[in-house]
């Protein structure tokens, strides 16, 4: 059946357009609605319907614990529609105190364990909100913060929580959204109380730096020691941005026969402690840690790592360092104060800004919980009086309500009624006419008036609101400075001596032969007696580099773009079969390639050249790379390639070029530089240069030839001034214009 109902409306969009819309929706959903925490309360939307929820059950702190399963399904069911799991580990980690400085759930069941182990199943465990969680929530029911309808329609849902707690700061927050992230760490509640008191006090005079006097960094539930230099914290606290070297808290056990052992009380923050027993073990065994003999777990409800060092020779604080430097032991946590501020716009903002932004959220909270107040006691008020008039004629009331049907309306003409004072009139009980009740409603009415006008005065006043916003904060500095959970955690010590530790002495010295296909596939066989010839490359590649060298040696890569990297050969994958590509371990262009592959040497030189004819000598010192990206040492002309890469051992300087052209002239002539294009070499009609070489004018240029290795003694014919042609190649020098 064929039917003329009218087509959905068809219009032509440009795809891309389409699709930013579309992605740019999705991103602001992410980042307001998942991932970045409101700078007044420091939840996110989940954390926060996860306590409102659990409010109307009415799980308050002295109340019993219900099912985790059934605060899940009340979350998901009302206010956030996503998967139980999601929620579930949300919830979890509010109740987890070594997740949480100052948790927001108290929990019965197994949470999990600082060993990384899950909490059981959410039908085992049990839930109820904290002390903390209930200041978060203390007058919401008093419209002091703005509700929105829930995803259904059915009820509302609090946009922000009142947080009479400093959330954000004392309990941090992580999360990645789309193209932006959160990363702030816990700190110290009476900290942050003194910074709030001295920020009441002098609002605009108070400076970052005196703030960071008052909070000297972050304080972790698993404790720990920072290690972080002032200036770096203040910087941090000053843009919104930094990190912090935390360090696990160790002490020296002393044993009999002047032996010890190093034991570990607390690991750093987001650490898993079987993780990082598992880490060093797995160095032991790859003998990377050859100061460490051992290490045990001994922890119960505390945590107990034993190291044994490996002879009681060895230093227990350069134990530590090795330690320190390759394994969790000492981690780097990130600040990144990303966070929504008051409009919902996502922004990074400086530790005053964050104060700052919850004293002010404190302001409107008291604002609107005053209002509140006011029109109830407005409200109570008006009743009051209405029930006095009762009272002074309670007769003639009496008598209306008998008489007439329409009582209502001649009390309110009668006595110049409002409808609420009539209404309440003639809801009262007759037991309330009694004339001690009369007395209670005179001194309520009294004392009601007199809150009134005190509400009055701190609405119209702002110096009032500061003041009790300061009683607030003194309160609240007051209950956790004699609280257990409020003392400080983390030390806070300053940045150690740096302790020289040789970089070989971490890895155990083995020999090993790196090889290098042609297509870049490296790999590391034990041992410098391998038979070259028995080694398998894949299908269509072949051999190219083979370095005699140790696991506890660096290997330099120099490429045709002029940059040095630097590989550690205890890293490099063993040879049982083909290797890794080595574009994986460092970022090498597809359109370049490497020129040669040799192991460092400290206090050598090497030469280096372009196919354009310049280049010049380096130190071995100045090219050593630390980051996958390189170095740039060699800079290169336009359309000029490096081709050359060679240790300095001589005097002279042998250049080769595609005109089979060879010119010699003195070591001394070349520039030595740390980095830069270089000087001329050699000049050329067509072509360029090809190889170059350094070698002693007395022993005689020697080059390859097939399997054969020839000499030539003499070597005035070639020699010239620097930057000149040269002369054709003696008889017997290799077509391909190279010395090997």
């Amino acid at each position: 059946m064929v039917t003329d109902t009218p087509a959905a409306e068809m219009r032509d969009v440009n795809f891309a357009d389409a699709l930013g819309e579309r992605y740019l929706s999705y991103a602001l959903s992410t980042i307001v609605s998942r991932s970045l925490p409101d700078v007044r309360d420091g939840l996110k939307p989940v954390h926060r319907r996860l306590l409102f929820a659990m409010r109307q059950l009415k799980l308050d702190p002295k109340s019993g614990y219900k099912k985790c399963a059934r605060v899940v399904g009340d979350v998901i069911g009302k206010f956030h529609p996503h998967g139980d799991i999601a929620v579930y580990e949300a919830l979890v980690r509010l109740a987890q105190d070594f997740s949480q400085r100052y948790p927001l759930v108290d929990g019965q069941g197994n949470f999990g364990n600082l060993d990384g182990d899950g909490a059981a199943a959410m039908r085992y465990t049990e839930s109820r909100l904290t002390e903390i969680a209930e200041l978060l929530l203390d007058g919401i029911d008093e419209d002091s913060v703005d509700m929105r309808p829930t995803y259904d329609g059915e009820s509302e849902e609090p946009i922000v929580l009142p947080a009479a707690f400093p959330n954000l700061l004392a309990n941090g927050s992580t999360g990645i959204a789309v193209g932006m992230a959160t990363s702030i760490p816990p700190h110290n509640i009476v900290e942050l109380c003194d910074a709030l008191a001295n920020l009441l006090r002098r609002p605009k005079a108070m400076t970052i730096e005196e703030l960071v006097e008052l909070i000297p960094g972050p304080d972790f539930p698993t404790g720990g020691v920072l290690v972080e230099g002032r200036e770096a914290i203040l910087n941090a606290y000053s843009t919104g941005r930094g990190s912090f070297r935390l360090r696990a808290r160790w002490h020296v056990e002393e044993l009999p026969r002047a032996g010890y052992l190093i034991i570990v009380t607390e690991i750093p923050y987001w650490v898993q402690k079987s993780r990082l027993i598992e880490r060093m073990a797995s160095l032991l065994e790859e003998r990377k840690l050859p100061y460490l003999g051992d290490v045990r777990d001994e922890s119960t409800e505390e945590v107990r790592l034993v190291l044994e060092p490996k002879t009681r020779n060895i230093d227990a604080a350069v134990l530590m360092e090795s330690l320190f430097r390759a394994t969790e032991l000492e981690v780097r946590i990130p600040l990144n104060l990303n966070v929504l501020d008051a409009q919902s716009i996502p922004r990074v903002m400086n530790l005053k800004e964050t104060l700052q932004a919850w004293l002010d959220h404190r302001r409107e909270v008291l604002q609107r919980r005053t209002a509140f107040r006011l029109a109830a006691i407005s409200h109570r008020i008006e009743i009051l009086r209405g029930q006095m008039i009762v009272y002074l004629n309670i007769d003639e009331v009496i008598r209306i309500i008998r008489e007439y049907d329409d009582a209502k309306e001649r009390m309110i003409k009668k006595w110049d009624l409002t409808e609420v004072q009539a209404e309440a009139i003639l809801n009262m009980r007759l037991r309330s006419l009694r004339r001690l009740e009369e007395i209670a409603i005179k001194k309520e009415l009294a004392a009601l008036t007199a809150e009134e006008k005190e509400k009055k005065e701190v609405l119209a006043d702002e110096k009032l609101q500061w003041k009790a916003i300061g009683a607030e904060v003194a309160a609240l500095r007051k209950e956790y400075s004699h609280n257990p959970i409020g003392k400080r955690r983390t030390t806070v010590d300053k940045p150690p001596a740096e302790i020289e530790i040789p970089e070989d002495s971490l890895v155990e010295r083995e020999p090993v032969t790196v090889l290098c296909s042609a297509k870049g596939w490296i790999r590391a066989a034990k041992g410098h007696t391998l038979n070259l010839a028995d080694m398998k490359y894949k299908e269509g590649d072949e051999a190219r580099f083979a370095i005699q060298t140790t696991t506890a040696d660096k290997l330099l890569a120099f490429a045709s773009n002029g940059r040095f990297y630097t590989l550690d050969v205890a890293k490099l994958p063993s040879a049982r079969g083909h290797g890794e590509p080595i574009r994986l371990m460092i970022d090498l262009d597809n359109e370049h390639d490497l020129v040669t592959l040799l192991p460092y040497q400290a206090g050598t030189k090497l030469l280096l050249a372009a196919n354009d004819g310049r280049g010049f000598v380096v130190p071995s010192d100045d090219v050593l790379a630390q980051t996958r990206n390189g170095k740039q040492v060699l800079n290169l002309g336009d359309g000029a390639l490096a081709c050359v890469c060679a240790a300095v051992e001589g005097d002279t300087v042998a250049v080769a070029g595609d005109n089979h052209k060879i010119l010699l002239f003195p070591l001394k002539e070349m520039p030595e530089m740390s980095k830069g294009r270089g000087v001329i070499l050699q000049r050329y009609h067509d072509g360029g240069l090809t190889d170059a070489k350094v070698f002693k004018k007395s022993d005689g240029l020697t080059w390859k030839s097939g399997d054969r290795t020839r000499t030539e003694t003499d070597v005035k014919n070639w020699i010239g001034a620097r930057a000149s042609a040269g002369r054709i190649a003696p008889r017997g020098f290799p077509q391909s214009n190279k010395f090997s």
